[in-house]
């Protein structure tokens, strides 16, 4: 019962024009002034510090640098990632930017461990550390002060588009910042005599970045293999679901993460005496009220009769083929030709219902005839429950 939000397809023409634009173009306006200032700070840290003797600058301007090249792969995620749902990717490109998170995320963890040795190494001749050039202090604070302002504007970018990469990225400026504010304290404490402060510096840098990247790392893995969203979300979306006029019951909801958006599955109760069109009509109407309330990019709903995990399965019951000719069988010159007869699979047995016409069934005796063969038949048949007599014909 489901309608794909994303199953149109779309010309080669417009394969990379983005499925948000909006986002689209607030993410790459947002990621080109990062590039810009990372670049900027990259080569004025790591000059710095080379030139005044500073390994914590030093090391926060390679972080200015792997952020830099995160600002890129951004921009790759963002463009791919937006592109329309085609034949091979059913359900749009999303996964693009948890796959570039993934990346991101190793390669930061990768720098923290590396900064981190380097630092450690070091350490181990504290004696041959030197006393830093005083304009380190100053380059150090310009870099946490960008830093900090970047934080501040891609944040409120990535709440405004709701996107889960610029979100990261943005707490990834934040820690930049927090890293440039451990140099400033570094640097501080060198020129005050503490020679070694420098070194410890690069140190916490190098942990705080690993910390950063295996976080991210971790999240995308949890989204890589299906991870569903918060108890919160699930619930809010059940009572969505249960609120709907005509549902009776619901289980076996599941959801999972894509990028910024989730996939929902759930299965329904609805009467089971009521017609498919009606059942149908049921489930879209749940289904739109998910994706009118929720952050979802769609919903599967699947219509039961009765709560399949609780009662017995219908699978081994013969088709409706099978029934009739059974039927014709049992009834033998009783059975009513040319008059439509309703099949409910229900608990492991079926309910038929007959409906006679008034023409061929005017006489009472007939139909009394024809009901105490039914109720003969159910009494042991392995596959009618009850087979009820309706006197006027069912609609086609």
């Amino acid at each position: 019962m489901k309608n794909p939000v994303h199953s149109q397809t779309h010309s080669k023409s417009d394969a990379f024009e983005p499925a948000h634009p909006e986002r689209f173009a607030a993410a790459r306006k947002s990621t080109w002034i990062s590039i810009f200032i990372n670049l900027l700070l990259t080569v004025l840290q790591v000059v710095a510090g080379y030139l005044g003797r500073s390994q914590s600058l030093m090391a926060d301007g390679l972080h200015s640098l792997s952020d830099l090249l995160a600002d890129f792969l951004v921009l790759f995620a963002n463009r791919h990632g937006n592109r329309h749902a085609d034949a091979d990717h059913p359900y749009g490109h999303a996964r693009m930017e948890t796959a570039a998170t993934l990346i991101l995320g190793i390669a930061l963890a990768a720098l923290g461990a590396a900064l981190l040795f380097a630092a450690g190494m070091r350490l181990q001749h504290p004696e041959l550390v030197q006393p830093v050039h005083p304009l380190t202090l100053w380059i150090a604070l310009i870099a946490l002060a960008a830093k900090e302002g970047m934080f501040r504007y891609m944040l409120a970018v990535a709440k405004r588009v709701r996107s889960q990469m610029l979100v990261a990225n943005a707490w990834h400026a934040r820690s930049d910042a927090a890293s440039s504010l451990v140099v400033v304290v570094g640097i501080s404490g060198n020129l005050m005599g503490y020679t070694f402060l420098d070194l410890i510096a690069a140190a916490v840098v190098g942990v705080m970045i690993a910390h950063m990247g295996g976080k991210f790392a971790l999240e995308a893995m949890a989204e890589l293999i299906d991870t569903g969203l918060s108890s919160e979300e699930v619930e809010a979306i059940r009572n969505t679901l249960q609120s709907t006029p005509g549902v009776r019951g619901l289980h076996e909801l599941r959801t999972r993460k894509m990028a910024d958006h989730a996939l929902v599955d759930a299965h329904i109760l609805v009467d089971p005496k009521i017609s498919v069109s009606e059942g149908h009509y049921i489930a879209e109407s749940a289904r739109q009220a998910v994706l009118r309330q929720h952050h979802v990019m769609d919903v599967m709903v699947h219509i039961d009769p009765e709560d399949d995990m609780r009662v017995k399965p219908n699978a081994h019951l013969p088709n409706r083929e099978v029934l009739l000719k059974h039927l014709a069988g049992r009834l033998g010159d009783n059975l009513p030709l040319g008059n439509r007869i309703m099949l409910h699979y229900l608990d492991g047995k079926v309910d038929a219902d007959l409906f006679l016409d008034p023409v061929d069934y005017q006489d009472s005796n007939k139909t009394e005839a024809l009901r105490s063969k039914c109720a003969e038949i159910t009494a042991d048949d392995p596959y009618f429950r009850t087979i009820h007599l309706h006197h006027s014909r069912a609609q086609e």
